[in-house]
């Protein structure tokens, strides 16, 4: 388990909580920068997240950032100061490495994944193991957490009528900042994020959304313009979405497409998936965060107010939580993912306290 307590701080809490009592998969070993390296988790963390530390994540040690941790694989909640040498030099040593960090979400051989949209383009890892020597370690992104909650919502209506242009405000929570974030905001700062913000949102989906043809990412080919913010708002990422498809489409086929959307019997059947991830509601003014953000658990994917847009289509409102759905739980369902598939190998000796890599 690979966490530092900076920026991403947030989401490794929400990592260490997961994991506390995951069916398959046992923290071991936490690793962190050097202010913390010696301490105790229980000693080393600011813990915010309600309830306590979770007994078995207190009492570990906090190591260097140094590839020689007893685990199977690594979560990486690194700020991305650090993020992209690190997370390399563990694949290099052996490591798969699940990233919740940017460094590496674009590289042309490291897949960007969300299960239940682009699960065959885990086929790149091969070719990413092929290209930078690795053996047996890779390394696996999810996205930025706006664009989680964004393509989830995009991929049954880019199957059921296509897509051509996607024009989206983001109203994002203000614990994606990570802590102090959450301290610090002011409503002036709140206002608009960094552009850097906007081009992930324009070009993630654009990858998410393509194609691996063997060798390499085909782009999904979108007209994206995004607009994003921080809101006064503690967690839940809102989002307002513009679509032009490529069929025409009534409202309530639109509605029909997103509610019946179904993922594969494999996908379903992991500790975190969920047989239909999207959930439609009607109400008039949902969804919201304060009443809706946790449904779930934050799991399902929240979609409301379905209406005709007189620019392009059709418009329509999602939310996310997220730390879960955009964020550690996006994490942790690729490592499920990865376990079932074969990629999750032991690597511990025999004998020595390790992560169980596959159950069931």
């Amino acid at each position: 388990m690979l966490e530092y307590w900076a920026l991403r701080e947030m989401v490794g809490q929400r990592l260490v909580k997961m994991l506390a009592d995951h069916p398959w998969f046992e923290l071991t070993a936490v690793a962190a920068s050097e202010r913390s390296s010696g301490k105790t988790y229980a000693e080393a963390a600011r813990w915010h997240l309600e309830g306590p530390i979770p007994e078995v994540a207190g009492k570990l040690v906090v190591k260097d950032l140094d590839p020689s941790l007893e685990c199977d694989f690594v979560f990486s909640a690194l700020d991305s100061s650090v993020a992209g040498k690190a997370e390399e030099d563990f694949a290099r040593a052996g490591y798969p490495v699940v990233s919740n960090s940017k460094n590496h979400r674009m590289d042309a051989d490291v897949p960007l994944l969300i299960p239940e949209v682009n699960a065959a383009h885990l086929d790149s890892i091969r070719v990413q193991q092929k290209n930078r020597g690795y053996d047996g370690g890779f390394i696996v992104t999810n996205p930025n957490c706006s664009t989680a909650g964004l393509v989830l919502i995009l991929k049954p209506l880019a199957d059921a009528f296509g897509l051509e242009k996607i024009f989206v405000v983001t109203l994002q929570a203000v614990s994606g900042a990570g802590y102090p974030g959450v301290l610090r905001w002011t409503f002036s700062e709140m206002l608009c994020l960094s552009s850097a913000v906007k081009r992930k949102d324009e070009a993630e989906p654009q990858k998410l959304l393509g194609k691996w043809d063997g060798s390499r990412f085909i782009e999904a080919g979108l007209g994206i313009s995004a607009h994003c913010n921080r809101v006064p708002v503690s967690d839940g990422h809102l989002e307002c979405v513009s679509l032009r498809l490529k069929k025409t489409a009534t409202l309530d086929e639109v509605r029909q497409a997103l509610r019946t959307f179904e993922v594969s019997p494999e996908l379903a059947s992991l500790p975190t998936g969920l047989k239909h991830p999207i959930v439609v509601q009607d109400e008039e003014d949902r969804p919201q965060p304060r009443k809706d953000v946790n449904a779930g658990n934050g799991w399902p994917q929240l979609s409301g107010r379905v209406r005709e847009c007189p620019l392009l289509d059709l418009k329509l409102t999602l939310l996310s939580h997220n730390l879960v759905r955009g964020a550690a739980g996006a994490a942790l369902l690729n490592a499920e993912l990865l376990a079932v598939r074969g990629f999750l190998k032991s690597r511990v000796p025999a004998g020595a306290q390790s992560a169980e890599p596959v159950a069931r």
